[in-house]
């Protein structure tokens, strides 16, 4: 046989590799489902999920997907403050008629002390109660089980039993035996969580104390983490956009996700944009807040969830500045734009386009959690005529937030200008 021509080898080689790289699974999320984030105060702080929810609306644009936020602080598998759990599941969960319902229980069930077989036991069977009820009211509901968050044996030291967090994880594996078993979606909080602590400390062991102060409640920074975890195991991809201009040819050589236009070259370099999906929103309600930046050098969130490379290839060498929609984003040395930089890490009008989507996820999500809590329950023994009316009011004033907020994640063409300095 004739030797193949090194080039041609090496297509050949690039060809057989590629071909058994597993292809990405789809998102697990689908048109039209309607999803249910189900718990106890960890998930009623509503942070891992409204951070979950934002990223769907933002990578997902079209795609028409609704949320309901259903934690009660204190519940266990048995209930809690809002009820026992048949109460619960029926009123909070199941009258949504959920397609995707997620769960997240466990830190009030092991009781805060080491494992213990009798109540490992009454946490085995009301679990196993939870899924059974929601199998058999939800034919063919896709079910995603939690490995509770982590409690914080990390940055302070843990009980002299070995700490709460080992008890939780004794949990866990119960939680990913049953994945199995009963065929369910299985998204781990606690490795990561206790993998960011570990990490945060060694970069600021006395601000890491304040990623989970009181060490049940995780701080935002670590409710971004923990929805990491849980927008990986529904296959979240980590790409935004990607786009390459070879600056000598005047040329996009390389544009997923977006489609580029109008490329022009002349003392710089400018062209339209209009993308598919906008970067992940990742930042603290309070801009000042050190723990938020310190959780994210902890973790590779934005890596896994937030990649949008631009690069540019050819230019002479010097510094240039990036303007989007006049907007200045950045001054970039050469060697820097032809090694990609990460939009989604700088500050351009889609960040800025996505804040303004994850500020209208908080309102409705804040609008149900009233509604919810202050009205339907509240007032559920009082009879009232104008009841009805007001939770009807209140759902109307919701779905109306949420156009907005579908309406504010459509992308915008952009104009983008790199000139030299």
């Amino acid at each position: 046989m004739k030797t193949l021509k090194r080039g041609v080898l090496v297509l050949w080689s690039l060809a057989v590799v590629s071909s058994t790289l597993p292809a990405q699974s789809p998102f697990a999320l689908r048109e039209g489902d309607h999803v249910v984030f189900y718990g106890d105060s960890i998930t009623e702080q509503r942070l891992y999920t409204t951070f979950a929810e934002s990223y769907v609306v933002t990578r997902f644009p079209k795609m028409n997907v609704s949320f309901v936020h259903s934690g009660w602080g204190g519940d266990r598998v048995t209930g809690g403050g809002g009820g026992p759990i048949d109460v619960r599941l029926w009123r909070d969960v199941l009258a949504y008629n959920p397609d995707v319902v997620t769960i997240m229980l466990g830190m009030n069930d092991g009781q805060y002390r080491a494992f213990d077989q009798p109540i490992f036991d009454t946490y085995a069977n009301g679990y196993k109660h939870i899924i059974e009820v929601l199998k058999r009211q939800l034919p063919g509901v896709r079910i995603t089980v939690i490995q509770p968050s982590a409690y914080d044996d990390v940055t302070r030291p843990p009980a002299d039993y070995g700490g709460y967090n080992a008890t939780l994880q004794r949990y866990s594996q119960f939680i990913k035996e049953l994945a199995v078993s009963e065929k369910l979606d299985l998204a781990d909080l606690n490795t990561p969580v206790v993998a960011a602590l570990t990490k945060a400390k060694e970069i600021d062991a006395q601000q890491s104390t304040r990623l989970i102060n009181d060490r049940v409640h995780p701080g935002t920074g670590i409710q971004l983490v923990m929805a990491e975890a849980l927008l990986k195991s529904w296959n979240a991809r980590a790409l935004v956009t990607e786009v390459e201009i070879d600056a000598p040819r005047r040329a996009a050589v390389r544009q997923e996700n977006t489609r580029v236009s109008n490329l022009k070259a002349d003392s710089g370099i400018s062209w339209t944009q209009l993308d598919e999906a906008l970067p992940m929103y990742m930042a603290a309600p309070d801009p000042k807040d050190p723990t938020f930046a310190l959780a994210i050098q902890s973790s590779d969130a934005m890596v896994a969830l937030n990649r949008q490379p631009l690069r540019v290839t050819g230019l002479a060498k010097g510094s240039y500045t990036l303007k989007i929609d006049g907007e200045t984003v950045g001054t970039f040395t050469s060697e820097q734009l032809a090694a990609g930089i990460n939009l989604a890490e700088q500050q351009t009008p889609m960040i800025a386009q996505a804040a303004m989507v994850h500020a209208l996820t908080l309102k409705h999500n804040n609008l149900h959690s009233a509604r919810w809590r202050q009205v339907q329950i509240a007032m559920e023994r009082d009879a009232l005529p104008a009841t009805l009316k007001a939770l009807q009011a209140l759902d109307e004033l919701e779905a109306e937030v949420v156009r907005q907020q579908r309406a504010a994640a459509q992308p915008v063409s952009r104009r983008y200008e790199l000139a030299g300095n």
